[in-house]
C-alpha cells in the first residue's frame, strides 16, 4: 500500500477511530516506561558535567520539549497542506486537536532553557536568536488557537489557521539553524549533527528515553485530543442536521 493511499485510508475518520482503540493504551504504557526509565537515569544514574555541574540535568527536559515543539508544528503545518489540498477530515482537525500540546512543550523548553540560562549565562533572558525565534513559535500556536476559534464557522477558521501554520512554517529552519546562521549564545548542535553526536554516551543514553517518552506522551494525546475532536465534529453535524 502506498503512503497515498494509506493516507487517504485513514482520512476516514471511523477507520482512524479503530486505530486509535489500540494505539492509545499502548502509548501511555510506553511513554509511563520511557519517562520513568529516562528520569531515574537522568536525575540519579547519570553524572553532573564537568563545566555545568548539576544543572546539566535541565537539559533532559528542555531538550526532548524542544524537539517536540519544532516536530509537532511541522506535522501542523504537513496537516493544514493536506487538509487544504485533498479536504482530509483527519488532517483538518489533527492541528486543531495538537495545537494546546505543542504550545505546552514549547512553554515548558522556553521555561527550562531560562532556568538553565541564569546560572550558565547570569540571566533569565537573552534575545538570542534562538530564543527569539522559539519565543515566536510559542506565539504562533497561541495565534493559530485563537485564530481557529474566532469563527462561527468552524471550516472557515481551520482554513484561516492552515494559513497562518502554512506561513509560520517558515520559522522551523530558523530556530533549527540559527545557532550556524547568527552570532549566538545557545550552544551548537551537540546530537543532531553531521558526524557523530559530542555528548557522551552516559547522558545520551537517558536523553534519549527522555526523548522516545516525550514522543509517545504526544501520540497517546494526540489521539486522545483527536477523538475527541472527531466526536464534536460528528455532534455538531447531527445537531445541524436536525
Amino acid at each position: 500500500m502506498t503512503a497515498a493511499a494509506s493516507l487517504s485510508r485513514f482520512a476516514n475518520p471511523r477507520r482512524f477511530l479503530s486505530l486509535v482503540k489500540w494505539l492509545l493504551p499502548l502509548s501511555w504504557t510506553v511513554a509511563g516506561l520511557c519517562l520513568a526509565g529516562g528520569a531515574y537515569a537522568a536525575f540519579f544514574g547519570s553524572p553532573p558535567d564537568y563545566q555545568q555541574g548539576e544543572t546539566v540535568r535541565i537539559m533532559y527536559i528542555h531538550v526532548p520539549a524542544a524537539w517536540m515543539a519544532l516536530f509537532i508544528y511541522t506535522t501542523m503545518a504537513v496537516a493544514a497542506l493536506t487538509g487544504l489540498v485533498w479536504k482530509h477530515i483527519v488532517a483538518e482537525l489533527y492541528a486543531k486537536a495538537v495545537a494546546p500540546v505543542g504550545a505546552a512543550f514549547t512553554f515548558l523548553c522556553l521555561v527550562t532553557g531560562s532556568l538553565w540560562g541564569r546560572p550558565m549565562w547570569g540571566a533569565w533572558w537573552a534575545w538570542d536568536a534562538r530564543l527569539t525565534s522559539v519565543l515566536i513559535l510559542f506565539f504562533l500556536y497561541i495565534g493559530y488557537i485563537a485564530l481557529v476559534d474566532a469563527f462561527d464557522d468552524e471550516q472557515r477558521g481551520l482554513n484561516a489557521g492552515a494559513g497562518l501554520l502554512l506561513i509560520g512554517a517558515v520559522n522551523i529552519p530558523i530556530i533549527k539553524f540559527s545557532v550556524d546562521w547568527f552570532n549566538t549564545l545557545h550552544q551548537p548542535a551537540s546530537i543532531m549533527r553531521l558526524g557523530a553526536p559530542t555528548i557522551d554516551g552516559s547522558m545520551l543514553a537517558p536523553l534519549a528515553l527522555m526523548a522516545l517518552g516525550f514522543q509517545f506522551l504526544f501520540v497517546a494525546l494526540a489521539c486522545l485530543r483527536l477523538k475527541t475532536e472527531i466526536t464534536l465534529r460528528r455532534r455538531r453535524t447531527k445537531e445541524m442536521a436536525a
